[in-house]
């Protein structure tokens, strides 16, 4: 079983910067896939980005050129910095770890979520 805590979230802003982590514990953190989440309010979760085991990191198109992924397997940490933001990243943002079963990539554990506020 492996518990996930987002930490970092706060009010920032337009323009400004955050840095999310994303500590994890309870399993071998290396073996996962991490992703991070956002979900605004009245709005559908949507993937922010994935980090794969290989170092690969992918991000949604929103997202891409202002957010960076990095993970520290020593530190069982995953990071999302977020550089330039918009009041529409506003969102509660939520990291998860999944694997990956025959060809489909499957989240099964979740953080608690922290929020980001950006003001115009």
């Amino acid at each position: 079983q492996v518990q996930l805590v987002e930490s970092g979230g706060g009010l920032v802003q337009a323009g400004g910067s955050l840095r999310l982590s994303c500590a994890a514990s309870g399993g071998t953190f290396s073996r996962y896939v991490m992703g991070w989440f956002r979900q605004a309010p009245g709005k559908e979760r949507e993937l922010v980005g994935t980090s794969w085991r290989a170092a690969q990191t992918d991000y949604a198109d929103s997202v891409k050129g202002r957010f960076t992924i990095s993970r520290d397997n020593a530190l069982n940490t995953l990071y999302l910095q977020m550089n330039s933001l918009k009041p529409e990243d506003t969102a509660v943002y939520y990291c998860a770890a999944g694997q990956v079963i025959g060809i489909s990539l499957q989240y099964d554990y979740w953080g608690q979520g922290t929020q980001v506020t950006v003001s115009s």
